[in-house]
């Protein structure tokens, strides 16, 4: 395993995709190939069973699974995190564990996943019972279009109280909340951008990398970001930006997520198959805007 700590949970971090067969079967091989690819261009870490992995789709044995390809295919090279995340406590120590086991060096964890609210103290006891099960770096993932729970910046502050917080996946789509962020607590724990569009600003300011979907169609320029975003901008900042921003915003706007990102990553050669129950696939006009914005965005293979 490796120690996942302030300084070492940096770069790009992918959530990796779960590659799913017609008949809705993991298809394992593509899934070790993604790994492999990934940590090709750059990447410095891994995350399985996250939101572009469709953990809601995952039983608790596949997540486990996932985890541990993810782990032999990384070799160390790389951390891995696993998303563990529930709405009720017990089963995200039960996944906790799972990842543990599975030998992941962390775990993501987001707030009470689709409860419409939460006082401090259920916040604090989340957390606080997650750290005592399971001894484990823990990343906090604050995504409140996914649980309707905004962590402030004193709920963050809260939490490192009482359970070993090394990083935080910001993925507010305010950047006001990015920049207090960043402000009070890049020199404590590892802020990650989530947004694709906030990578480059977010580092200016302190973020440490980045978990966010659309970076990886940048090939191994995803693996520079970090670099590049503590520079001053120039014409090639700029541009990296750009394509940034609208790889972002096609991918969340057509579809039902994770459609469009599977079906571009297939167009740029990776096996990501297709998404598993409800989930439809990507067709039609739907596939042909996509396929016309990469071309746009000269990312699609020669």
């Amino acid at each position: 395993m490796n120690r996942l700590t302030r300084d070492t949970l940096a770069g790009f971090v992918p959530a990796v995709v779960t590659p799913f067969s017609a008949t809705g079967e993991i298809m394992e091989d593509a899934f070790a190939e993604i790994i492999e690819w990934t940590i090709g261009n750059g990447a410095q870490g891994i995350c399985t069973a996250g939101d572009n992995g469709e953990s809601w789709a995952l039983t608790p044995e596949e997540r486990k699974r996932l985890t541990r390809i993810a782990v032999d295919k990384a070799a160390g090279r790389v951390p891995v995190i696993a998303g563990a995340s529930a709405p009720k406590a017990s089963q995200t120590i039960a996944y906790a564990r799972d990842a543990v086991e599975a030998g992941a060096d962390g775990i993501l964890l987001l707030p009470q996943t689709y409860v419409l609210k939460a006082t401090r103290e259920e916040l604090l006891r989340r957390f606080e019972s997650v750290a005592k099960a399971v001894n484990v770096p823990i990343v906090a993932y604050n995504s409140p279009r996914r649980t309707g729970i905004e962590l402030t910046p004193d709920d963050l502050q809260a939490i490192m109280g009482v359970a070993p917080i090394v990083g935080l996946k910001e993925s507010s789509r305010e950047f006001f909340h990015h920049s207090h962020i960043l402000q009070r607590f890049r020199d404590r724990i590892s802020v990650l951008v989530g947004p694709c569009h906030y990578i480059l600003p977010g580092i200016a300011l302190g973020a440490r990398g980045f978990i966010a979907t659309g970076p990886e169609f940048l090939g191994t320029d995803a693996g520079r970001l970090v670099k590049i975003g503590q520079q001053a901008p120039d014409p090639a900042y700029r541009l990296l930006h750009h394509k940034l921003t609208v790889i972002y915003q096609t991918l969340m706007g057509i579809g039902t997520w994770p459609a469009a990102l599977k079906a571009g990553l297939q167009m740029i050669g990776q096996p990501a198959g297709i998404p598993r129950d409800p989930v439809l696939p990507l067709s039609g006009g739907d596939l042909d805007r996509l396929r016309r914005v990469l071309a746009e965005l000269e990312l699609l293979p020669r």
